[in-house]
């Protein structure tokens, strides 16, 4: 499918010029920085929901545009710091913020895409849509602090990891399927029940990230990469459970000390195939997608419920 519905490709038109206008800054070298950010975005899956989700709520209103248009400040913001934390040279196969600016300027731009997107919200008095996203940037640094202090033991049972994976990565999609529903409707039953359904959708697409990890196929993350990295994932979980005393320890061992040997990586991923690791994650994933799927059941068919079901199907079967 194309990942932009065309149900929506008007109103993304004019979220794409809303964004451009809400990044805008008066001084030369912040506007030329935030331009090359602008022009490097992702599939933007998360403005997409939100138009999405009030369209399906009600209909789309400047409000939504302006969620829209937080949602991907807050998540562009997180990015650029996720580069400076991770030291990461390259995002989406252009050189990232941090390798152009450095630390200091990447920090500074974070930060300044954070204001602006607090003070969208604050100028138009958004409240309700500003506490939902805040909420998931609390979140997401807990999530992200959780999987910290949990790598450096290895200590991770599958319950921590699905609570790391709600808040560091289903948590901006949960809160930007319930701002889309609230900015249509003001309806706090229906912003939850779409913020369940975000949630359902962010965890799905975090296992498929999981799982690409194993993959043989070119999918645009190297092999082996989470292990080398030292992330506890939900193949890797399953198979230390189900693994005798001695493999698990030679696993545990390899992650601690040998993360960078190719060749030993290569090991740990044959036994997490071996152990029904790669089944195991495919099966939870399907069951949250069915989950979310079924909560757009509860709504009457539309184009929109029909894109949204795309969009979700399009989060568990993409190559990349």
């Amino acid at each position: 499918m194309s990942i932009s519905p065309s149900v929506i490709a008007e109103e993304l038109e004019i979220f794409e010029s809303r964004f451009k206008d809400a990044v805008k800054s008066q001084v030369p070298m912040l506007d030329r920085i935030t331009r090359f950010i602008v022009k490097r975005k992702g599939k933007q899956l998360r403005p997409m929901f939100v138009l999405l989700t009030a369209k399906l709520c009600g209909g789309i209103t400047e409000s939504t545009y302006r969620a829209a248009s937080l949602v991907e400040l807050l998540h562009t913001a997180t990015l650029v710091h996720d580069d400076v934390v991770d030291e990461s040279m390259e995002r989406r196969g252009f050189f990232s913020t941090y390798a152009l600016w450095k630390t200091k300027v990447s920090v500074l731009i974070g930060d300044y895409l954070l204001a602006k997107g607090l003070l969208l919200s604050l100028d138009n008095n958004d409240f309700r849509i500003l506490q939902l996203l805040s909420e998931a940037v609390r979140r997401m640094s807990e999530g992200e602090l959780l999987q910290i202090e949990k790598s450096r033991t290895l200590n991770l049972d599958e319950s921590v990891y699905f609570e790391i994976i709600s808040n560091k990565t289903a948590s901006l999609l949960a809160s930007a399927c319930a701002a889309g529903a609230f900015s249509a409707i003001s309806s706090e039953t229906q912003a939850e029940q779409m913020r369940n359904f975000g949630e359902k959708v962010g965890i799905a697409f975090q296992i498929k990230d999981d799982l690409f990890d194993y993959g043989a196929a070119d999918v645009g993350k190297p092999t082996g990469n989470d292990i080398k990295e030292k992330k506890l994932t939900l193949p890797l979980i399953y198979t230390l459970s189900k693994a005798d005393s001695a493999t698990r320890r030679k696993i545990i061992n390899t992650i601690k000390n040998d993360s960078r040997n190719t060749k030993k990586v290569k090991e740990v991923i044959a036994a997490v195939n071996a152990a029904g690791g790669i089944e195991y994650a495919a099966d939870k994933m399907n069951r949250y997608r069915d989950e979310a799927l079924a909560i757009l059941h509860e709504f009457p068919e539309s184009e929109s419920r029909k894109a949204l079901e795309e969009l979700v199907r399009f989060t568990t079967d993409r190559k990349y």
